[in-house]
């Protein structure tokens, strides 16, 4: 309240004063003359100043002046919380929130609405994920996905700026999903005051903060899907966690006891998917006398079932993933690793194996006149142009795509290798390859982003001259020179601490029986010893001997955009011989080097669906990247995206073509050529898949590309139930409010008036114009000569 005492006829001042100062002076001399007790002489003294005080006050006209909001000039916005946390039902309450809250803001009923529309001009406003403006609150649904409590107050800020906004009254449980940190930026808010709607109490809850999804190339559980939970009021109950796939099939059920309230618990599944791509499942969790909730939703006796349930996205990859096997001569490692290949689905194992090396031209054996390979006689092929000559190589094309794939032998231009995603040199030696196509696979690896793995053997690494070499500079150990020491005695496989941390280098899924199962490997005899592993590679396997000399075994780094792994052992198919077992794990172990070898390696046409910041819609810009055979970026092509929403959480598919499927024209993208553009909003809950085609000038299919993600906005919103009281006290004091309490909310709206504001008007009181003062200072005057007439004085 902004007011003061104010003196209008200041030139009566020192006139009053000189008169109050003269009869004080005569009153105490009075009083000295009398013979009267201190206390009732004391009493008469102050009445009778008092009293003349009170008259000579009158002379300067003194007035109680003071401001106020200037009625009907300021605005003031109510905002009520639309969002469905609204919907929850707090302890010992009949009535979910928002009812409660509707009944606040009922305008027939209560008579501080009225107060409010009587002193300012209310604007009346809803909030979720953005603000709307209401007629009035029997417009609230309690459905908004989310609580954009950030956005909302910046876009009422922005709203009336410049305009005289006194205020706003805020009904909300406080619990903002746009504001992660929970810090925002009040500068340009008016005053917040809000109406924190809910009870601080301990709510009956069992609620899935979160569900992450991570993918390895670990080949008897690749996926692994952890739920992290919360309870509140179910301390050591049992809590059941079940993965359900998109058709609602049980696939995993766990259960754990519920720790003390507030305190995560973490559910952890371990899968292998029937189907490569992407795959959707469902999470849900209850106590587990209460799973039957799910099916009767109305005898749950939580707060809300919304945050039960989550939907996870897990994507395998599509395959086949080819991969081109370059061999310098057949072997035994060639013999076990295709095998072990030929059982994985995802990869394709294309082979060029040299059988015989080149010889000189003028080593003229055979029969006279006949210029060819002797290993080709007999056969009914003699096409000089077909078979090799003496010097040139033979070699054995294996699982090739048609009879022109890699006809020419290794390729010599990036068309005819890019399009493999991972390479592998074995018993090999740097000059079976010109420098041209050594540059072609440093570009494969480091550009293009595919895979690069050399095997041990008599002329790998060191002993096949690969040093300055760039294919020696790509690999993750020094092959510049051997280290001049004794070969190891026996030496045994062990994994490193780094490897054990790498699923794709594990075959068991605990530390103690992964070293069992590597104690039972055999020791091996042909090693390729190099000086040591580079910096910044990972050493992921060792060799030691009896005597407990080391040795690196395995290695692997990242190499511009792809990854190259080397594998110092030359005789790892003595793995499989001792048993069927151990034959078992050798298989096993190669197709997890594969898969990793081939992870993240980018295609043709990729699509990638990426969330746009600070969006509380959950908005996605769908990216499309277009490359050429070259795997450089292409530009004057036509991409379509089509979504799919799967529905609900998940379970069931809408048929193609619904109303479910939506088709999106994209735009190239001004920042990065040969990427592709458009924008997305999800409309409900749930999983989504997206397939974009592209298309050259011609109209030929580039290739096609597939992306899902996961619309769940209400995860966050009921990722904490109970109100956020001291993010609503900190907005309130930055901006200058208060919180104010439900049952004060008559007393606020009386008060308001009297806060400040833009527009504001003076008011005076004269204080000496009032008949109670004038009564005052007769009453003084009187009771003073009654004590006296009552103590006998004249």
């Amino acid at each position: 309240m902004f007011a003061a005492l104010v003196i209008s006829e200041r030139v009566w001042l020192w006139p009053a004063a000189a008169f109050v100062v003269v009869a004080a002076g005569l009153v105490f001399a009075t009083y000295r003359r009398e013979r009267v007790q201190p206390g009732a002489r004391a009493t008469c003294v102050a009445l009778k100043l008092l009293g003349i005080g009170l008259l000579a006050a009158c002379l300067i006209e003194p007035l109680w002046s003071g401001q106020r909001a200037r009625p009907g000039a300021n605005l003031f916005a109510i905002v009520a919380d639309n969002s469905q946390g609204m919907q929850i039902r707090d302890s010992g309450s009949a009535e979910s929130r928002g009812a409660l809250m509707r009944t606040l803001l009922a305008n027939d009923k209560q008579s501080w609405i009225g107060k409010l529309d009587e002193n300012f001009q209310t604007r009346r406003y809803s909030f979720d994920s953005r603000l709307q403006s209401l007629r009035d609150f029997t417009e609230l649904q309690f459905d908004g996905r989310s609580s954009a409590i950030g956005a909302s107050l910046r876009t009422l800020a922005e709203r009336y700026r410049g305009q005289p906004l006194a205020g706003v009254l805020f009904f909300t449980d406080g619990n903002a999903t746009d504001i992660p940190d929970g810090k925002l930026d009040t500068t340009g808010l008016p005053p917040i005051y809000p109406v924190i709607i809910g009870k601080d109490e301990a709510i009956k809850d069992v609620a899935l903060q979160g569900v992450s999804v991570s993918a390895t190339a670990f080949e008897d559980a690749p996926v692994t899907i952890q739920a992290d939970v919360v309870c509140g009021g179910y301390a050591g109950v049992p809590i059941t966690a079940q993965l359900l796939d998109s058709t609602g099939k049980m696939v995993q059920e766990q259960n754990l006891k519920a720790p003390a309230d507030g305190e995560t618990m973490a559910f952890r599944f371990q899968l292998k998917p029937e189907k490569q791509g992407l795959s959707f499942y469902r999470v849900r969790v209850s106590a587990r006398d209460e799973i039957r909730q799910f099916d009767k939703p109305e005898t749950s006796v939580e707060a809300t079932l919304a945050n039960n349930s989550r939907v996870a996205l897990v994507d395998r990859g599509k395959g086949p993933h080819r991969i081109l096997y370059i061999g310098g001569r057949p072997n035994w490692e060639y013999k076990f690793m295709n095998r072990a290949l030929d059982e994985d689905d995802q990869v394709q194992l294309v082979s060029l194996v040299r059988i015989a090396k080149r010889e000189p031209k003028f080593d003229f054996r055979g029969r006279p006149g006949e210029s060819s390979n002797p290993l080709f006689r007999g056969f009914d092929n003699q096409n000089k142009d077909e078979i090799e000559r003496y010097d040139q190589p033979v070699i054995v094309r294996l699982n090739t795509r048609d009879a022109l794939e890699l006809a020419g032998g290794f390729p010599k231009l990036p068309e005819d290798l890019f399009p493999y995603e991972a390479v592998v040199l074995d018993h090999l030696e740097a000059e079976f390859f010109t420098r041209d196509q050594m540059a072609l696979l440093l570009k494969f690896v480091s550009e293009r982003g595919g895979g690069l793995l050399m095997l041990g053997g008599a002329e790998s690494f060191h002993e096949g001259g690969y040093d300055h070499t760039p294919i020696g500079d790509m690999l993750p150990v020094y092959v510049d020179r051997a280290p001049e020491k004794e070969p190891l005695k026996n030496p045994r496989f062990e994994l490193t601490h780094e490897g054990m941390l790498q699923p794709w280098a594990r075959l068991r899924g605990t530390e103690a029986d992964e070293k069992t199962r590597i104690e039972s490997m055999p020791p091996f005899q042909v090693v390729n010893y190099v000086r040591g592993v580079k910096p910044g590679a990972n050493a992921i396997g060792l060799l030691r001997d009896e005597s407990g000399r080391l040795q690196p075994a395995l290695a692997t780094q990242r190499f511009g955009n792809g990854r190259v792994a080397a594998l110092m052992i030359g005789d790892l198919w003595r793995w499989g011989l001792r048993s069927e077992a151990l034959h078992r794990d050798m298989d096993k172990a190669w197709r997890q080097l594969f898969r990793w070898l081939v992870a993240d390696v980018p295609r043709r046409v990729d699509l990638q669906a990426e969330p746009l910041s600070g969006d509380p819609n959950e908005s996605l810009l769908l990216q499309t990247r277009v490359r050429d055979k070259a795997y450089q970026a292409m530009d004057n092509v036509s991409v379509s995206v089509t979504v799919r929403s799967l529905g609900g959480l998940g379970q069931t598919n809408h048929p193609a073509g619904g109303t479910n499927e939506a088709r999106l024209a994209t735009d190239p993208s001004s920042k990065e050529a040969g990427l592709y553009e458009a924008a997305y909003v999800p409309r409900e809950t749930g999983g989504y898949l997206a397939d974009a085609v592209a298309t050259d000038s011609a109209g030929a299919v580039i290739g096609a590309s597939q992306a899902g993600w996961v619309s769940d906005p209400a995860a966050d919103e009921f990722k904490s139930i109970r109100p956020n009281r001291a993010l609503m006290e900190q907005i309130a004091r930055q901006t200058g409010g208060e919180v104010v309490g439900a049952e004060k909310l008559e007393d606020f709206a009386s008060a308001l008036l009297n806060r400040r504001a833009p527009v504001m008007e003076t008011w005076t009181f004269p204080l000496w114009h009032q008949p109670l003062v004038f009564l005052l200072a007769m009453g003084c005057l009187l009771a003073e000569w009654g004590i006296r007439r009552s103590k006998g004085l004249a």
